[in-house]
């Protein structure tokens, strides 16, 4: 994800700080010789966004999951966790000083644009910062429209010039002026199966010890798909009815947006599941028993 936050803190800086108009101009190498040779045969002002830290935002981490069913089968995804991305922005003027000149001026402007810039985009949306280009390829759907926290001259500064600054590879690093910049970033946790969803839920009530006397009622549970699809898709707002051995319609349900329905307060036995659907060929009914020996009710549609 990194790389797409990148390039989008490229995009904010391109079109709203006076003075950057290219990619060229914002880079996102270690500010050393090599970047000092860089601006110089570059000519032109230019950006050095730095990441020099990353960290665990803990305040906003949770131990929630959300749940989610597909064909029958139970998974959980544990909420995203948050890190602080912090980058250190510098800005370069390749001009020489001289009595006329005084590249520093140029650089406190372009550092006051960089500033302005991220104050007026906070919060970072970037459908927002890119308008009205369309997004980059493959840019993460979680963060499309998300607003993206951003922290700006934290009042703590940046306590590591003077060790960030004197381990720079080359021969002249003096300290520079710059630009903290904290942006906070989701990441995601991979999704866990926790099992296939229960099916038969049996309650049995007992009028003493022994096993005369014992009430049995069972609810049961499945899923409506439609086979006709790869994968077979779950059948939103189906009409089910069960009927008893007889041919005595017991009661009637839709599935809901997981494509599920369930019935109670059946006693065991054999009975008989009706299904129909908009758009959806009619279908024989299917014989079950309570409990099922094979532990599932689901319907399908051919």
């Amino acid at each position: 994800m990194l790389d797409y936050i990148d390039n989008m803190l490229r995009q904010l800086f391109i079109t709203q700080v006076p003075g950057i108009a290219s990619p060229l101009q914002v880079r996102f190498q270690p500010p050393d010789d090599d970047w000092r040779t860089y601006v110089s045969t570059l000519g032109q002002v230019a950006l050095n966004v730095y990441m020099v830290e990353m960290r665990e935002n803990r305040m906003l981490r949770s131990c929630g999951r959300t749940r989610d069913v597909n064909l029958g089968v139970v998974t959980e995804t544990p909420l995203p966790r948050y890190v602080d991305v912090q980058y250190l922005i510098t800005a370069w003027d390749p001009a020489v000083p001289t009595p006329a000149v005084e590249p520093s001026i140029v650089e406190h402007e372009l550092l006051w644009g960089v500033t302005s810039a991220l104050m007026d985009a906070d919060p970072l949306t970037p459908n927002k910062i890119y308008f009205p280009l369309p997004l980059p390829i493959g840019f993460p759907a979680l963060i499309e429209n998300a607003e993206l926290p951003t922290t700006i001259l934290p009042a703590q500064g940046f306590g590591k010039h003077a060790e960030f600054w004197g381990t720079m590879p080359g021969h002249h690093h003096p300290w520079r002026p710059a630009v903290l910049l904290g942006v906070t970033l989701p990441v995601l946790q991979p999704m866990i199966v926790t099992g296939p969803m229960v099916t038969t839920r049996i309650t049995e009530y007992r009028l003493s010890s022994g096993a005369r006397g014992v009430e049995m009622w069972a609810e049961i549970g499945g899923t409506v798909t439609d086979a006709s699809v790869s994968p077979p898709a779950e059948v939103v707002g189906a009409w089910v009815a069960i009927d008893d051995a007889a041919g005595s319609e017991l009661g009637n349900t839709t599935t809901d947006a997981q494509g599920r329905f369930i019935f109670n307060q059946l006693r065991p036995g054999s009975y008989q599941l009706r299904f129909v659907a908009a758009n959806h060929p009619p279908t024989p009914a299917r014989s079950i028993t309570v409990p099922s020996p094979t532990g599932e009710y689901n319907l399908q549609f051919p």
